[in-house]
């Protein structure tokens, strides 16, 4: 089932995804890529009369982040007068979501409150086993090593333990709730359902709170009574200031904006500062600090239903982030991700499509050399090249010390790979066509170019200028071949034919591989009209704007324009923007690029959930945020674009 969220927190170990009325969608632990333990977890009143539950379309909901924080508020009212506030946080060291809610009605309610759940432990919808501890007043389900435990706050009165297809329909936590008391049931094993309940005996408010604990080790098994009887001992105030603690100081070692370009423009400037801090405590979640590796968004699709899954780290997407997570101050997460690229290097030097984020290799369609993405190694070469250049002294040694090997590799891989100047044909970038691509082709020279430069400084003098020359090789050949009259590059050659379908991804051949320069009178001309193709040809109207699809006959998921694409693009004209500074009688030119730029990071920005998170797509008939949510890429193309901004004075 898709399940696309509105909002996303969590630690070091659990990642909970949640829609927009607080229902959680994915509870993911010990990895932000492995099992998703929760198929649903929320809450339902009932008023004596019937059942209200919290994601009905009955209730309206206002959804936010605590600011400069991974906490969130969510606000629910029914048109009965009753009103509810769920404050949600996962504790800052132990895999727990803590859930307050505070229930407020207009007139006296006399009910229960219900927490519902279907719970999978270890991903599995079967052989789980749950049962009650009336003592303990704990609910706990498990499957082999994998635990989930519920408590509330304050204790449960009663519960159910069930199985989600039970014969006996009363005995279905789920149907059971509807005469508003519950079997206490205390055991069963199965595919299962749950409930906890309280007495809800309202004049005007109340509060009540749930934790929701993981774990995966028999030792934490059995201390779970006893975590959850301290949790629960344990001042909620006192955990949401720790909580926002540390969201805060994570945030306080960033690169402080200005954005003096825009101080006569207040609402969008605060509107790129948000934007600028949402996206870095987006990126903080998507990665997977024991490893470095990231995942490209929270997974929604796990069956592969509708695509291939997203809950995977792809080095293409990974590199762009950290780069971006470099340049707004936090160098830590290269020096991370490289050491696992080190490790998942495959023996001929090249990477894998996509992995787990241990590292393992993850389900794919590029087992062949055929249907590999070279562009995956020229990629991660050239991130390895722009970190190197950033650090000084003995760091700087050691590192270069360090991941040489691959470098070695991943060069011979892509010289092995485009003999004769052009690649060999692969899959492209966005996994839906192959041949040989303009796109890669940039990739195979941006990791050479950034092999050589290493190399030199490895006193590999040869090495450096045998990569060098064949990365202009590569560059040439490129150019003669796949430029076409009409002013862009076509997207492949398949079949020794040209494809002459214009696709965004042409953009790689200026940003980010530098294979074209806008300092090259005629290249900078080759720039330019590659972005006025672009801009005529792919822009797609949302509601009075424009965003930028892939390519002309895209038509997956209908065809969205895409946040990438369009920030992709805008990053192209304030990069070009920036290149022109110093020259003379070029300030309007820059001013034009830069308004441009503005106005397509602006529809991305229009884009958003209501939290703030950046898709990958926004749907072409209603503008809301499509896809995959959030998507790393788009976050990492955000810190860019925001940073090129702040950059021009």
């Amino acid at each position: 089932m898709i399940k696309q969220p509105n909002v996303i927190f969590g630690n070091h170990r659990l990642l909970v995804t949640m829609g927009k009325k607080g229902e959680v969608f994915g509870y993911f632990y010990p990895r932000r890529d492995h099992a998703q333990h929760v198929e649903e977890s929320l809450a339902c009143i009932h008023t004596g009369d019937r059942l209200l539950w919290t994601n009905d379309q009955e209730w309206t909901s206002t959804q936010t982040y605590i600011k400069d924080t991974n906490i969130v508020s969510t606000k629910l009212s029914h048109n009965s007068g009753i009103d509810i506030s769920i404050l949600d946080m996962v504790h800052p060291d132990v895999p727990v979501l803590i859930r307050r809610y505070r229930i407020r009605s207009s007139k006296a309610l006399h009910g229960k409150l219900f927490y519902y759940s279907n719970i999978n432990a270890g991903d599995m919808n079967k052989r789980n086993s749950c049962y009650c501890d009336p003592d303990e007043r704990l609910l706990v389900q498990y499957w082999q090593k994998y635990y989930i435990g519920i408590k509330g706050v304050p204790d449960f009165d009663e519960w159910q333990v069930s199985k989600v297809g039970g014969i006996v329909w009363a005995t279905n936590s789920r149907s059971d709730m509807g005469d508003g008391k519950l079997g206490k049931n205390k055991e069963d094993i199965g595919n299962l359902n749950s409930a906890v309940g309280w007495d809800l005996n309202i004049e005007k408010d109340g509060s009540f709170e749930v934790m929701v604990l993981v774990g995966a080790t028999q030792r934490e098994r059995r201390r779970l009574s006893k975590r959850m009887r301290e949790l629960s001992k344990q001042s909620i105030d006192d955990i949401f200031a720790s909580t926002h603690d540390i969201w805060t100081t994570f945030l306080s070692k960033r690169n402080e904006l200005t954005l003096s370009k825009l101080e006569d423009r207040p609402s969008l400037r605060d509107d790129l500062f948000n934007a600028y801090d949402r996206s870095l405590l987006t990126l903080n979640l998507l990665n997977e600090p024991k490893y470095g590796s990231f995942i490209a968004a929270p997974e929604f699709d796990s069956n592969f239903e509708m695509c291939g899954g997203y809950g995977f780290c792809w080095n293409r997407d990974a590199a762009e982030v950290v780069l971006a997570l470099l340049q707004a101050g936090y160098p830590d997460y290269c020096a991370k991700f490289f050491e696992w690229c080190k490790i998942t290097q495959l023996s001929d030097g090249s990477w894998f499509q996509r992995y787990w984020l241990d590292g393992n290799k993850a389900p794919s369609w590029g087992n062949f050399d055929h249907s590999t993405q070279i562009d995956e190694t020229g990629a991660t070469l050239r991130a390895m090249d722009i970190y190197y250049n950033t650090i000084e002294g003995i760091e700087k040694a050691e590192f270069l010390e360090d991941v040489w090997v691959s470098i070695l590799c991943g060069a011979e891989y892509l010289m092995k790979r485009s003999v004769k100047g052009l690649h060999d044909p692969c899959v492209g970038i966005w996994e839906t066509y192959s041949g040989v691509l303009s796109y890669t082709n940039a990739a195979v020279y941006a990791g050479l170019i950034a092999a050589a430069d290493m190399a030199e400084e490895y006193n590999e003098s040869g090495l450096a200028r045998r990569w060098f020359e064949h990365a202009n090789f590569v560059k040439r050949k490129t150019i003669d071949r796949m430029w076409l009259s009409e002013g862009y590059f076509a997207r492949r050659i398949i079949d020794n034919d040209l494809d002459t379908t214009l696709d965004a991804s042409i953009l790689g051949t200026f940003v980010p591989f530098n294979m074209l320069s806008p300092h090259d009178p005629d290249e900078r001309k080759m720039i330019y009209s590659i972005i006025e193709k672009i801009e005529n040809e792919l822009k797609v109207e949302v509601n009075g704007h424009y965003g930028i699809k892939r390519y002309t006959d895209d038509y997956y998921i209908g065809g969205n324009p895409w946040v990438v694409t369009t920030l992709w693009l805008s990053k192209t004209m304030l990069t070009l923007a920036q290149a022109l500074q110093g020259e003379e009688g070029t300030e309007n030119e820059q001013q034009r690029l830069m308004e441009s730029a503005l106005e397509y990071i602006k529809w991305s920005l229009r884009g958003t959930t209501s939290t703030g998170l950046l898709p990958e797509q926004v749907d072409r008939s209603t503008g809301r945020p499509a896809w995959a949510i959030p998507l790393g890429w788009s976050c990492a193309l955000m810190i860019d674009n925001i940073m090129l901004i702040d950059s021009m004075r």
